[in-house]
């Protein structure tokens, strides 16, 4: 995606390739184009805009963090604010159905791309819960949003958890989790039921191998059991090639290495938790059903026969469940 454009004295010129771009701080700038002028040093740019536009000119929302990141968002609809935070390694594509359906019902739905996926920046470092939890509150404190319904699938399940441990629910009215990973997937002395580390492993192990097989793996099988058209199982690969490498490979660990169970203690707002009973990602036992025991006055609901990417394979009977819960609060 190119910078802003660059003004030079008398005459428009648009900022070259990166390859080409001016040096950083107290260096000198290339030449513009053989044409005698010099650019001015990074240092001198103006600020990026918030937003910014694709080829074809339409808006994109960005939203920058303290440490330079531009995290991208869907801001759709009027009313009440829905945040969705997608899961590993997807985007915020894989909330498209329903992000339209709620915000056909009269709610803003925003959707962003975490850190190191899709659109978002794809970082070096900041590839872990907490960072990701204070991604989520700056877009938050962005877009001033209040009364908000957080709402997590798997992954997207511990950042909101994180969130409400690192920055309490002072703007939060409902929270969602949704095939989510908290409590706390990794089996360890302490949490004797969760998965082996094995599993995690393996799934590094095949990202470094051959993360594109890998992902078509993944949609093949336990993600959708066996439930999603091959389109939308194509649609799972796109996105996920769409990671940065580093940014999924680290983010491995947090989701499974991460313990949410204090995070999860501190909920105090009404909770709802979503999971189907054959969900071969994160297991049943493991996630859902441990999440809703530590969460006060949670209420559960269990798709039965479902698998972890009940967003693609279960969306209508997910769209109505989670706009009767949003419903609860307005009445």
């Amino acid at each position: 995606m190119e910078d802003d454009p660059v003004v030079l004295p008398g005459r428009p010129q648009r900022q070259p390739h990166p390859g080409r771009r001016a040096a950083l701080h107290g260096q000198a700038g290339r030449r513009a184009h053989g044409r005698g002028e010099r650019l001015p040093r990074r240092d001198d740019l103006p600020a990026r805009r918030h937003h910014r536009s694709d080829r074809e000119g339409r808006p994109m929302s960005y939203v920058a963090t303290p440490d330079g990141t531009e995290i991208f968002y869907k801001d759709w609809g009027t009313g009440r604010p829905v945040v969705l935070a997608h899961g590993w390694p997807l985007n915020s594509d894989s909330w498209e159905a329903q992000q339209l359906f709620l915000a056909s019902h009269g709610y803003r739905v925003i959707a962003h791309d975490r850190r190191g996926h899709g659109r978002s920046t794809q970082t070096w470092t900041g590839n872990e819960m907490d960072t990701y939890a204070d991604d989520l509150s700056a877009l938050l404190e962005h877009l001033d949003l209040w009364d908000v319904t957080l709402v997590g699938f798997s992954t997207g399940g511990g950042e909101i958890t994180r969130y409400i441990g690192r920055h309490g629910t002072s703007r939060v009215a409902q929270a969602v989790l949704v095939s989510a990973v908290p409590p706390f997937m990794l089996r360890t002395a302490d949490n004797p039921d969760g998965v082996p580390s094995k599993v995690f492993d393996d799934l590094r192990a095949g990202s470094t191998a051959d993360r594109s097989q890998l992902y078509r793996d993944l949609a093949d099988g336990p993600f959708f059991g066996g439930l999603a058209s091959p389109g939308i199982r194509d649609a799972f690969w796109l996105q996920s090639m769409a990671a940065g490498h580093r940014n999924a490979y680290e983010s491995i660990a947090a989701f499974s290495a991460t313990d949410f169970r204090a995070d999860l203690a501190k909920f105090d707002v009404p909770t709802l938790v979503i999971h189907g009973d054959a969900d071969q990602v994160v297991p049943f036992d493991v996630g859902g059903k441990s999440s809703a025991a530590l969460i006060k006055e949670a209420e559960l609901i269990v798709y039965a026969g479902a698998p972890h990417g009940i967003t693609d394979t279960h969306k209508e009977q997910l769209g109505n469940d989670l706009l009767t819960f949003l419903k609860e609060y307005d009445a």
